[in-house]
């Protein structure tokens, strides 16, 4: 018998899956740090000499974004300096610990155009105060995400072109080659610290050119063979 909850929930977070009717039920929300050599470099780190590192999204942060229609995107409290990340999101549909990196493609269903929106001042508060970046990084709707594409689909894109504009202006573009660490190595890497598990998902990390966004502006954020989401600030 099921024992019911003490108090009524919201359902679980879900993104539809791209050529079809189904939804991929998200449980986890991972990021991964300055993962782009010039990106690294522009947030003042030194991509040859730091391991990588990740923090965690809340799952409800996510914003689905259909492709060819422009979404309103909510501008965040407590914050005068909102920023853009595009970035390419990993779904994974199987999981364990210690996974090798020979075989962490095979837990892969799909991969999808993100955004990680980010609180940049209340981050760099809590980088300067060594406190944790949940404030700064998991703002409500901060992960704007597109339709997942599966693997079946779209292989394992591994280069191809990722931007984002705003208003058409070009903010930030750059290649899935330029990764530091690859989609298999931040699989393996990241299971040695948390079970991986189904509905897991990753962003994998952005390019150099980050900046502020106001109300009134639209981002387009792109990567190639997965198509683009645009968002309208409000």
């Amino acid at each position: 018998m099921t024992t019911p909850f003490a108090i009524g929930i919201e359902p679980r977070a879900a993104i539809p899956v791209a050529g079809g009717s189904s939804v991929f039920p998200v449980r986890r929300v991972y990021c991964i740090g300055r993962n782009y050599a010039a990106h690294a470099r522009e947030m003042g780190g030194d991509p040859t000499r730091e391991a990588p590192f990740f923090f965690q999204k809340a799952a409800d942060t996510l914003q689905f974004c259909p492709e060819n229609e422009t979404v309103k995107h909510p501008y965040p409290s407590m914050t005068s300096n909102y920023h853009h990340e595009v970035e390419m999101v990993v779904a994974l549909k199987s999981g364990a610990r210690d996974i090798a990196e020979k075989d962490a493609l095979s837990h892969v269903f799909g991969y999808a155009v993100g955004l990680d929106m980010t609180r940049r001042d209340l981050q760099d508060e809590a980088k300067a105060s060594r406190r944790p970046w949940e404030v700064g990084k998991s703002a409500d709707f901060s992960a704007p995400i597109g339709p997942i594409h599966p693997v079946s689909s779209v292989g394992h894109p591994a280069r191809g072109k990722i931007s984002v504009s705003v208003d058409s202006e070009p903010r930030q573009s750059s290649d899935l080659s330029d990764m530091v660490w690859s989609v298999s190595e931040q699989i393996s890497i990241l299971s040695r610290y948390f079970e991986l598990k189904a509905g897991d998902i990753i962003f994998t990390g952005t390019p150099e050119g980050v900046g502020k966004v106001e109300r009134g502006q639209t981002m387009r954020a792109y990567v190639e063979g997965l198509g683009a989401i645009s968002l309208l600030v409000e």
